[in-house]
């Protein structure tokens, strides 16, 4: 596995290639622990990402090679097909995977994707409209969210017709 250096507009992003694919998305301030290598699969990654901070792009086209359970698996493919712009509760999540009472099994699920944004997890947010959680911190859970017009749109973004508020909620 190679480790590399991706800049962009917004920071500078580490990522982990196996050869096969993306395996790991850090955000900035978290470099990885291994040498950096420059250049190859990890410039597209660069371009790919800009046009998405940039609003040019809704969808990535990169090879990744995910590894984790079956369930783990089910979330992340899941995760692909929330369209830009939308939002998900952890339960209606579940549910689209065929576990309805597993919301928070999905949700721990989310917690683990190794490449965020890549696979969205942010599009995923509180049943009650809160957050809940991002690990590279909520303060990026937003800005995705604000960036794909999902804060702040009329409503319709959650079950109930709720909009999700910039506030974690309480779990």
């Amino acid at each position: 596995m190679h480790w590399g250096e991706v800049p962009t507009r917004w920071g500078c992003f580490y990522a982990a290639w196996d050869g096969r694919g993306f395996c790991t998305l850090r955000f900035p301030g978290f470099p990885p622990p291994a040498p950096l290598v420059r250049g190859g699969p990890f410039l597209e990654l660069g371009r790919q990402l800009d046009a998405y901070f940039s609003g040019k792009t809704q969808a990535f086209s990169l090879p990744l090679s995910l590894a984790g359970t079956p369930f783990q698996l089910a979330v992340w493919e899941e995760l692909r097909k929330i369209p830009y712009g939308q939002v998900v509760s952890y339960g209606e999540l579940a549910g689209r995977i065929g576990h309805p009472r597993a919301a928070r099994a999905a949700g721990g699920a989310v917690g683990a994707n190794p490449v965020p944004i890549l696979v969205p997890c942010h599009r995923v947010v509180r049943a009650d409209g809160g957050l809940g959680g991002f690990g590279p911190g909520l303060e990026w859970k937003l800005k995705l969210l604000e960036l794909e017009g999902a804060i702040g749109k009329g409503p319709g973004r959650l079950p109930g017709g709720r909009v999700p508020s910039a506030a974690p909620a309480e779990a």
